[in-house]
Protein backbone atom coordinates (compact mmCIF):
# COMPACT_ATOMS: atom_id res chain seq x y z
CA UNK A 1 0.00 0.00 0.00
CA UNK A 2 1.72 3.33 -1.45
CA UNK A 3 -0.18 6.04 0.77
CA UNK A 4 2.69 7.37 2.77
CA UNK A 5 1.15 8.72 5.76
CA UNK A 6 0.03 4.87 6.42
CA UNK A 7 4.21 4.44 6.61
CA UNK A 8 4.52 7.17 9.11
CA UNK A 9 1.86 5.29 11.31
CA UNK A 10 3.50 2.12 11.03
CA UNK A 11 6.83 4.07 11.84
CA UNK A 12 5.27 5.43 15.30
CA UNK A 13 4.03 2.46 16.12
CA UNK A 14 7.75 0.73 16.23
CA UNK A 15 9.04 -2.13 13.69
CA UNK A 16 7.92 -5.16 16.13
CA UNK A 17 4.04 -4.27 15.50
CA UNK A 18 1.56 -5.53 13.46
CA UNK A 19 -0.23 -3.17 10.82
CA UNK A 20 -2.14 -4.14 8.07
CA UNK A 21 -4.62 -2.70 5.34
CA UNK A 22 -7.92 -4.81 5.96
CA UNK A 23 -11.55 -4.72 4.25
CA UNK A 24 -12.83 -3.12 1.69
CA UNK A 25 -9.71 -1.17 0.18
CA UNK A 26 -7.46 -4.13 0.33
CA UNK A 27 -9.89 -6.11 -2.20
CA UNK A 28 -10.18 -2.23 -4.02
CA UNK A 29 -6.79 -2.31 -4.40
CA UNK A 30 -6.56 -5.84 -5.86
CA UNK A 31 -9.52 -4.54 -8.39
CA UNK A 32 -7.61 -1.50 -9.23
CA UNK A 33 -10.33 0.52 -8.32
CA UNK A 34 -10.65 4.06 -6.34
CA UNK A 35 -11.56 4.21 -2.72
CA UNK A 36 -11.38 6.64 0.07
CA UNK A 37 -11.44 4.80 3.03
CA UNK A 38 -8.23 2.74 4.60
CA UNK A 39 -8.96 0.24 7.69
CA UNK A 40 -6.25 -0.50 9.11
CA UNK A 41 -6.02 -3.54 12.30
CA UNK A 42 -2.83 -4.38 14.79
CA UNK A 43 -1.62 -6.67 17.01
CA UNK A 44 -1.24 -3.71 19.77
CA UNK A 45 -4.18 -2.54 22.29
CA UNK A 46 -5.48 0.58 21.51
CA UNK A 47 -3.89 2.20 24.60
CA UNK A 48 -0.39 1.64 22.80
CA UNK A 49 -1.77 2.45 19.49
CA UNK A 50 -2.77 6.11 21.35
CA UNK A 51 0.28 6.67 23.04
CA UNK A 52 2.78 5.72 20.29
CA UNK A 53 0.72 7.92 17.91
CA UNK A 54 -0.14 10.91 20.17
CA UNK A 55 4.13 10.74 20.79
CA UNK A 56 4.61 11.08 17.16
CA UNK A 57 2.81 14.08 16.64
CA UNK A 58 -0.28 12.41 15.34
CA UNK A 59 -4.08 13.20 16.57
CA UNK A 60 -5.64 10.45 18.06
CA UNK A 61 -9.69 9.77 19.00
CA UNK A 62 -10.58 7.50 21.23
CA UNK A 63 -14.21 6.57 18.73
CA UNK A 64 -14.64 3.38 20.08
CA UNK A 65 -12.23 1.57 22.98
CA UNK A 66 -14.97 -1.32 23.94
CA UNK A 67 -14.27 -2.98 20.46
CA UNK A 68 -10.79 -2.44 20.29
CA UNK A 69 -10.71 0.78 17.38
CA UNK A 70 -9.11 4.26 17.70
CA UNK A 71 -8.76 6.38 14.82
CA UNK A 72 -5.83 8.49 13.37
CA UNK A 73 -5.98 11.42 12.07
CA UNK A 74 -3.61 11.09 8.88
CA UNK A 75 -3.48 14.29 6.82
CA UNK A 76 -6.90 15.38 8.02
CA UNK A 77 -8.53 11.71 6.85
CA UNK A 78 -9.60 10.05 9.94
CA UNK A 79 -8.21 5.99 9.85
CA UNK A 80 -9.68 3.74 12.15
CA UNK A 81 -6.90 1.31 13.63
CA UNK A 82 -8.67 -1.82 15.15
CA UNK A 83 -6.42 -4.10 17.60
CA UNK A 84 -6.93 -7.62 16.27
CA UNK A 85 -9.83 -9.70 17.50
CA UNK A 86 -12.85 -12.22 18.30
CA UNK A 87 -16.53 -11.15 18.30
CA UNK A 88 -18.45 -12.24 20.94
CA UNK A 89 -22.32 -13.53 20.67
CA UNK A 90 -24.37 -11.15 18.08
CA UNK A 91 -28.13 -10.71 20.25
CA UNK A 92 -29.32 -7.89 18.72
CA UNK A 93 -28.79 -8.90 15.03
CA UNK A 94 -25.94 -6.27 14.17
CA UNK A 95 -23.18 -6.29 16.71
CA UNK A 96 -21.47 -8.43 18.98
CA UNK A 97 -22.36 -8.31 23.03
CA UNK A 98 -18.09 -7.79 23.50
CA UNK A 99 -14.98 -8.53 22.03
CA UNK A 100 -11.34 -10.26 22.82
CA UNK A 101 -8.61 -8.78 21.97
CA UNK A 102 -5.08 -10.31 21.57
CA UNK A 103 -5.98 -12.73 18.87
CA UNK A 104 -3.94 -13.54 15.86
CA UNK A 105 -4.80 -11.79 12.31
CA UNK A 106 -6.21 -15.20 10.87
CA UNK A 107 -8.86 -15.17 13.88
CA UNK A 108 -9.65 -11.67 13.53
CA UNK A 109 -10.01 -12.03 9.45
CA UNK A 110 -12.11 -15.14 10.36
CA UNK A 111 -15.30 -13.21 11.75
CA UNK A 112 -15.56 -10.84 8.53
CA UNK A 113 -18.33 -11.24 5.96
CA UNK A 114 -17.01 -12.15 2.78
CA UNK A 115 -13.87 -13.79 1.28
CA UNK A 116 -13.07 -10.82 -0.48
CA UNK A 117 -13.05 -8.35 2.52
CA UNK A 118 -11.61 -10.87 4.67
CA UNK A 119 -7.70 -10.51 3.05
CA UNK A 120 -4.65 -7.98 4.26
CA UNK A 121 -2.00 -6.16 3.52
CA UNK A 122 1.17 -5.43 5.29
CA UNK A 123 1.83 -1.55 5.57
CA UNK A 124 5.50 -1.33 4.47
CA UNK A 125 5.68 -4.61 2.46
CA UNK A 126 4.97 -7.80 2.36
CA UNK A 127 2.53 -10.47 0.80
CA UNK A 128 -1.21 -10.42 0.60
CA UNK A 129 -2.85 -12.41 4.12
CA UNK A 130 -5.94 -14.71 2.62
CA UNK A 131 -6.84 -17.51 4.32
CA UNK A 132 -10.32 -17.57 2.77
CA UNK A 133 -9.64 -17.78 -0.83
CA UNK A 134 -10.80 -14.08 -1.32
CA UNK A 135 -8.12 -13.31 -4.04
CA UNK A 136 -9.86 -16.05 -6.01
CA UNK A 137 -13.06 -15.30 -5.73
CA UNK A 138 -12.47 -11.65 -6.91
CA UNK A 139 -10.61 -13.29 -9.80
CA UNK A 140 -13.90 -15.49 -10.01
CA UNK A 141 -16.25 -12.35 -9.86
CA UNK A 142 -17.83 -14.13 -6.64
CA UNK A 143 -19.17 -13.27 -2.83
CA UNK A 144 -19.01 -15.87 -0.86
CA UNK A 145 -19.31 -16.08 2.94
CA UNK A 146 -16.66 -16.26 5.71
CA UNK A 147 -17.54 -19.87 6.90
CA UNK A 148 -20.76 -21.15 7.18
CA UNK A 149 -23.42 -17.93 5.35
CA UNK A 150 -26.00 -19.27 8.28
CA UNK A 151 -23.81 -18.30 11.05
CA UNK A 152 -22.23 -15.30 9.16
CA UNK A 153 -26.26 -13.65 8.75
CA UNK A 154 -27.43 -14.79 11.70
CA UNK A 155 -24.82 -12.77 13.72
CA UNK A 156 -25.67 -9.67 11.55
CA UNK A 157 -28.88 -8.93 10.43
CA UNK A 158 -26.93 -6.32 7.44
CA UNK A 159 -24.70 -8.69 5.26
CA UNK A 160 -27.70 -10.20 3.32
CA UNK A 161 -28.08 -6.64 2.37
CA UNK A 162 -24.40 -6.06 1.78
CA UNK A 163 -24.26 -9.21 -0.14
CA UNK A 164 -26.80 -7.90 -2.52
CA UNK A 165 -25.04 -4.00 -2.60
CA UNK A 166 -21.35 -5.48 -3.35
CA UNK A 167 -23.24 -7.67 -6.33
CA UNK A 168 -24.25 -4.25 -8.04
CA UNK A 169 -21.13 -2.47 -7.21
CA UNK A 170 -18.90 -5.17 -8.30
CA UNK A 171 -21.31 -6.91 -10.67
CA UNK A 172 -20.55 -10.06 -8.99
CA UNK A 173 -22.61 -13.21 -8.78
CA UNK A 174 -23.51 -14.27 -5.13
CA UNK A 175 -22.35 -18.09 -4.63
CA UNK A 176 -25.22 -20.25 -4.52
CA UNK A 177 -24.27 -21.35 -0.32
CA UNK A 178 -24.17 -17.81 0.44
CA UNK A 179 -27.74 -16.62 -1.26
CA UNK A 180 -29.33 -19.89 -0.19
CA UNK A 181 -28.52 -18.52 3.19
CA UNK A 182 -30.35 -15.23 3.35
CA UNK A 183 -34.13 -16.51 3.14
CA UNK A 184 -33.50 -18.11 6.39
CA UNK A 185 -32.24 -15.15 8.30
CA UNK A 186 -35.09 -12.77 7.53
CA UNK A 187 -35.79 -12.72 10.74
CA UNK A 188 -32.18 -11.36 11.47
CA UNK A 189 -32.68 -8.74 9.10
CA UNK A 190 -35.57 -7.51 10.33
CA UNK A 191 -33.57 -6.12 13.51
CA UNK A 192 -31.58 -3.29 11.51
CA UNK A 193 -32.25 -0.05 12.19
CA UNK A 194 -33.60 1.21 8.90
CA UNK A 195 -31.14 4.03 8.52
CA UNK A 196 -28.50 1.15 8.06
CA UNK A 197 -30.67 -0.16 5.44
CA UNK A 198 -30.98 3.09 3.81
CA UNK A 199 -27.21 3.98 3.47
CA UNK A 200 -26.72 -0.07 1.63
CA UNK A 201 -30.01 0.57 -0.24
CA UNK A 202 -28.05 4.48 -1.66
CA UNK A 203 -25.07 2.26 -2.30
CA UNK A 204 -26.34 -0.66 -4.14
CA UNK A 205 -28.53 2.17 -6.42
CA UNK A 206 -25.23 4.00 -7.10
CA UNK A 207 -23.53 0.70 -8.09
CA UNK A 208 -22.82 -0.31 -11.53
CA UNK A 209 -25.22 -2.70 -11.84
CA UNK A 210 -28.05 -2.19 -9.69
CA UNK A 211 -30.12 -4.13 -11.26
CA UNK A 212 -28.58 -7.21 -10.16
CA UNK A 213 -28.61 -5.92 -6.76
CA UNK A 214 -32.19 -5.48 -7.11
CA UNK A 215 -32.88 -8.74 -8.28
CA UNK A 216 -30.96 -10.46 -5.73
CA UNK A 217 -33.31 -8.62 -3.13
CA UNK A 218 -36.40 -9.82 -4.90
CA UNK A 219 -35.40 -13.68 -5.21
CA UNK A 220 -34.03 -13.70 -1.78
CA UNK A 221 -37.17 -12.31 0.17
CA UNK A 222 -35.22 -8.87 1.04
CA UNK A 223 -37.61 -6.77 -1.17
CA UNK A 224 -40.67 -7.66 1.03
CA UNK A 225 -38.90 -7.06 4.37
CA UNK A 226 -37.41 -3.34 3.16
CA UNK A 227 -39.80 -2.23 0.02
CA UNK A 228 -42.94 -3.66 0.32
CA UNK A 229 -44.36 -1.36 -1.60
CA UNK A 230 -42.53 -3.18 -4.73
CA UNK A 231 -43.23 -6.45 -4.31
CA UNK A 232 -46.85 -5.69 -6.46
CA UNK A 233 -44.64 -4.86 -9.02
CA UNK A 234 -43.26 -7.91 -10.17
CA UNK A 235 -45.35 -9.48 -12.52
CA UNK A 236 -47.20 -6.67 -13.39
CA UNK A 237 -48.43 -6.84 -16.60
CA UNK A 238 -48.69 -3.24 -19.02
CA UNK A 239 -49.80 -2.05 -22.47
CA UNK A 240 -48.65 -1.52 -26.10
CA UNK A 241 -46.23 0.79 -24.96
CA UNK A 242 -43.90 -1.28 -22.89
CA UNK A 243 -42.12 -4.47 -23.51
CA UNK A 244 -42.07 -5.59 -19.71
CA UNK A 245 -44.08 -5.94 -16.78
CA UNK A 246 -43.49 -2.82 -14.48
CA UNK A 247 -40.85 -4.53 -12.17
CA UNK A 248 -38.37 -5.45 -15.56
CA UNK A 249 -39.11 -2.09 -16.82
CA UNK A 250 -38.00 -0.70 -13.66
CA UNK A 251 -35.20 -2.31 -13.18
CA UNK A 252 -33.62 -1.21 -17.09
CA UNK A 253 -34.60 2.31 -15.98
CA UNK A 254 -32.49 2.49 -13.18
CA UNK A 255 -29.93 1.08 -15.04
CA UNK A 256 -30.26 3.40 -17.51
CA UNK A 257 -30.34 6.42 -15.12
CA UNK A 258 -27.52 7.97 -14.34
CA UNK A 259 -26.01 7.05 -10.83
CA UNK A 260 -27.07 9.90 -9.10
CA UNK A 261 -29.51 9.33 -5.70
CA UNK A 262 -32.16 11.61 -7.14
CA UNK A 263 -32.17 9.99 -10.89
CA UNK A 264 -31.70 6.13 -9.27
CA UNK A 265 -34.39 6.33 -6.43
CA UNK A 266 -37.12 8.40 -8.68
CA UNK A 267 -36.06 4.79 -11.68
CA UNK A 268 -37.08 2.89 -8.44
CA UNK A 269 -40.44 4.27 -7.72
CA UNK A 270 -41.44 6.28 -10.12
CA UNK A 271 -44.01 3.24 -11.35
CA UNK A 272 -44.57 1.84 -7.87
CA UNK A 273 -48.28 2.99 -7.81
CA UNK A 274 -49.16 1.23 -11.49
CA UNK A 275 -49.99 -2.41 -9.92
CA UNK A 276 -52.73 -0.27 -7.64
CA UNK A 277 -54.39 1.61 -10.44
CA UNK A 278 -54.14 -1.16 -13.40
CA UNK A 279 -57.34 -1.73 -15.09
CA UNK A 280 -58.43 -3.25 -18.29
CA UNK A 281 -60.98 -1.85 -20.81
CA UNK A 282 -63.49 -3.48 -22.38
CA UNK A 283 -61.04 -3.80 -26.00
CA UNK A 284 -58.46 -5.07 -23.72
CA UNK A 285 -56.29 -2.34 -23.26
CA UNK A 286 -54.19 -1.66 -19.70
CA UNK A 287 -54.43 1.77 -18.21
CA UNK A 288 -52.74 3.03 -15.30
CA UNK A 289 -54.80 5.98 -15.04
CA UNK A 290 -53.67 8.07 -11.46
CA UNK A 291 -50.35 5.69 -11.32
CA UNK A 292 -48.34 9.21 -10.45
CA UNK A 293 -50.40 10.29 -7.80
CA UNK A 294 -49.96 7.09 -6.26
CA UNK A 295 -46.30 6.47 -6.82
CA UNK A 296 -45.86 9.61 -5.26
CA UNK A 297 -47.80 8.54 -1.96
CA UNK A 298 -45.72 5.52 -2.30
CA UNK A 299 -42.64 6.69 -2.32
CA UNK A 300 -43.12 9.68 0.15
CA UNK A 301 -44.43 6.69 2.74
CA UNK A 302 -40.94 4.43 1.69
CA UNK A 303 -38.25 6.69 1.99
CA UNK A 304 -39.73 8.45 5.36
CA UNK A 305 -39.64 4.95 6.38
CA UNK A 306 -36.10 4.60 5.54
CA UNK A 307 -34.94 8.30 6.89
CA UNK A 308 -34.19 9.66 3.51
CA UNK A 309 -33.37 13.31 3.11
CA UNK A 310 -36.11 15.96 2.98
CA UNK A 311 -33.68 16.88 -0.55
CA UNK A 312 -33.58 13.87 -1.58
CA UNK A 313 -37.77 12.94 -1.02
CA UNK A 314 -38.59 16.33 -2.65
CA UNK A 315 -36.12 15.23 -5.92
CA UNK A 316 -37.99 12.16 -6.01
CA UNK A 317 -41.42 13.27 -5.48
CA UNK A 318 -40.36 16.15 -8.43
CA UNK A 319 -39.23 13.26 -10.89
CA UNK A 320 -41.82 11.45 -10.10
CA UNK A 321 -44.48 13.91 -10.49
CA UNK A 322 -43.71 15.09 -13.68
CA UNK A 323 -42.41 11.99 -15.39
CA UNK A 324 -46.19 11.23 -16.78
CA UNK A 325 -46.35 14.30 -18.89
CA UNK A 326 -44.86 13.82 -22.32
CA UNK A 327 -44.25 17.02 -24.74
CA UNK A 328 -45.29 16.44 -28.31
CA UNK A 329 -44.62 18.51 -31.07
CA UNK A 330 -48.78 19.61 -31.22
CA UNK A 331 -47.68 21.63 -28.05
CA UNK A 332 -47.08 25.57 -28.42
CA UNK A 333 -44.82 27.79 -27.29
CA UNK A 334 -46.90 28.85 -24.61
CA UNK A 335 -47.42 25.25 -23.61
CA UNK A 336 -43.76 24.40 -23.39
CA UNK A 337 -42.91 27.55 -21.36
CA UNK A 338 -45.61 26.38 -18.59
CA UNK A 339 -44.00 23.42 -18.46
CA UNK A 340 -40.44 24.99 -18.09
CA UNK A 341 -42.45 27.09 -15.34
CA UNK A 342 -43.47 23.66 -13.38
CA UNK A 343 -40.21 22.12 -13.58
CA UNK A 344 -38.93 25.62 -12.02
CA UNK A 345 -41.22 25.12 -9.40
CA UNK A 346 -40.46 22.24 -8.42
CA UNK A 347 -36.80 23.37 -8.32
CA UNK A 348 -35.83 20.40 -11.43
CA UNK A 349 -33.58 21.83 -13.90
CA UNK A 350 -34.92 20.66 -17.56
CA UNK A 351 -31.57 18.73 -17.61
CA UNK A 352 -32.30 16.29 -14.89
CA UNK A 353 -36.17 15.88 -15.76
CA UNK A 354 -34.76 15.26 -19.42
CA UNK A 355 -32.29 12.16 -18.42
CA UNK A 356 -34.43 10.84 -16.78
CA UNK A 357 -37.70 10.62 -19.25
CA UNK A 358 -34.58 9.23 -21.53
CA UNK A 359 -34.23 6.66 -18.95
CA UNK A 360 -37.81 5.45 -18.88
CA UNK A 361 -38.21 5.46 -22.47
CA UNK A 362 -34.76 3.56 -22.68
CA UNK A 363 -36.34 1.01 -20.20
CA UNK A 364 -39.60 0.50 -22.37
CA UNK A 365 -37.93 -2.23 -24.64
CA UNK A 366 -39.01 -0.37 -28.11
CA UNK A 367 -37.05 0.33 -30.48
CA UNK A 368 -35.65 4.29 -30.39
CA UNK A 369 -36.39 4.42 -34.06
CA UNK A 370 -40.17 4.28 -32.34
CA UNK A 371 -38.94 7.57 -29.74
CA UNK A 372 -35.68 8.52 -29.88
CA UNK A 373 -35.95 11.43 -33.27
CA UNK A 374 -39.29 12.82 -31.25
CA UNK A 375 -37.70 13.05 -27.80
CA UNK A 376 -34.37 14.90 -28.84
CA UNK A 377 -36.42 17.19 -31.31
CA UNK A 378 -38.38 17.96 -28.26
CA UNK A 379 -35.51 18.44 -25.57
CA UNK A 380 -33.72 20.68 -28.23
CA UNK A 381 -36.58 23.07 -28.27
CA UNK A 382 -37.41 22.89 -24.77
CA UNK A 383 -33.52 23.74 -24.53
CA UNK A 384 -34.04 26.88 -26.54
CA UNK A 385 -36.75 28.44 -25.17
CA UNK A 386 -35.18 27.92 -21.72
CA UNK A 387 -32.20 29.86 -23.21
CA UNK A 388 -34.01 32.79 -23.64
CA UNK A 389 -34.71 32.84 -20.27
CA UNK A 390 -38.50 33.75 -20.15
CA UNK A 391 -40.23 34.78 -16.63
CA UNK A 392 -41.20 31.21 -15.23
CA UNK A 393 -42.09 33.18 -11.91
CA UNK A 394 -43.87 36.44 -10.47
CA UNK A 395 -40.41 37.05 -9.73
CA UNK A 396 -39.55 37.36 -12.72
CA UNK A 397 -42.20 40.09 -14.05
CA UNK A 398 -40.73 43.61 -14.83
CA UNK A 399 -42.81 44.86 -12.30
CA UNK A 400 -42.62 43.95 -8.52
CA UNK A 401 -45.12 44.29 -6.42
CA UNK A 402 -44.04 47.26 -4.82
CA UNK A 403 -45.06 49.24 -8.49
CA UNK A 404 -48.34 47.19 -8.83
CA UNK A 405 -49.95 48.23 -5.71
CA UNK A 406 -48.39 52.22 -6.61
CA UNK A 407 -50.37 51.39 -10.31
CA UNK A 408 -53.60 50.35 -8.13
CA UNK A 409 -53.27 52.62 -5.93
CA UNK A 410 -53.66 50.57 -2.93
CA UNK A 411 -51.74 48.62 -0.73
CA UNK A 412 -51.11 44.54 -0.54
CA UNK A 413 -53.90 41.78 0.00
CA UNK A 414 -55.23 38.78 -1.87
CA UNK A 415 -56.02 40.72 -5.02
CA UNK A 416 -52.43 41.43 -5.33
CA UNK A 417 -51.80 38.03 -5.83
CA UNK A 418 -54.41 37.32 -8.63
CA UNK A 419 -52.78 39.75 -10.39
CA UNK A 420 -49.19 38.50 -10.30
CA UNK A 421 -50.46 35.52 -11.60
CA UNK A 422 -52.66 37.25 -14.28
CA UNK A 423 -49.65 38.69 -15.47
CA UNK A 424 -47.44 36.20 -15.37
CA UNK A 425 -49.90 33.83 -17.46
CA UNK A 426 -49.98 37.00 -19.57
CA UNK A 427 -46.05 36.99 -20.45
CA UNK A 428 -45.80 33.40 -20.73
CA UNK A 429 -48.07 33.46 -23.53
CA UNK A 430 -46.04 36.34 -25.34
CA UNK A 431 -42.60 37.14 -23.34
CA UNK A 432 -42.12 40.14 -25.50
CA UNK A 433 -45.17 41.48 -23.32
CA UNK A 434 -42.74 41.57 -19.68
CA UNK A 435 -41.69 44.74 -20.12
CA UNK A 436 -42.48 47.99 -17.42
CA UNK A 437 -44.70 49.67 -19.91
CA UNK A 438 -46.49 46.90 -21.55
CA UNK A 439 -47.16 44.49 -18.19
CA UNK A 440 -48.56 48.95 -17.02
CA UNK A 441 -50.75 48.89 -19.64
CA UNK A 442 -51.93 45.52 -18.96
CA UNK A 443 -52.30 46.33 -15.14
CA UNK A 444 -54.83 49.12 -16.00
CA UNK A 445 -56.69 47.12 -18.31
CA UNK A 446 -56.95 44.37 -15.79
CA UNK A 447 -58.22 46.84 -13.14
CA UNK A 448 -60.45 48.45 -15.03
CA UNK A 449 -62.22 44.83 -15.74
CA UNK A 450 -60.68 43.98 -19.52
CA UNK A 451 -59.32 40.63 -20.20
CA UNK A 452 -57.82 40.80 -23.17
CA UNK A 453 -54.06 39.58 -23.54
CA UNK A 454 -54.31 38.95 -19.63
CA UNK A 455 -56.47 35.43 -21.12
CA UNK A 456 -54.54 32.13 -21.73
Amino acid sequence: MTWPPLLRLKEALGPAAELVVVGGAVRDELLGRPHADWDLATDLLPEVVMGRARAAGLKVIPTGLQHGTVTVILEDRPVEVTTFRTDGDYRDGRRPESVRLGVGLHEDLARRDFTINAMALPVGGGDLVDPFGGQADLAARLIRAVGDPLQRFAEDGLRPLRACRFAAQLGFEVAAATGAAIPSRLEVARKVAQERVFTELDKLLHGAEPERGLRLLESTGLLDLWLPELRPMVGCGQNRHHRYDVWEHTLRVVAQAPADPGLRWAALLHDAGKPGTRTVDERGETHFYGHEALSLDLADALLTRLKASHALRQEVAALIGLHGIHPTDAWGDPACRRFLRRLAEASLPLARWAAFRLADHQGKGLAPEAWEGDYRAMLARLEALAATAPPLSVRGLALDGAALMKLAGKGGGPWLGDLQRQLLEAVLDDPTANTPERLAALVLQLLAGGSGSAER
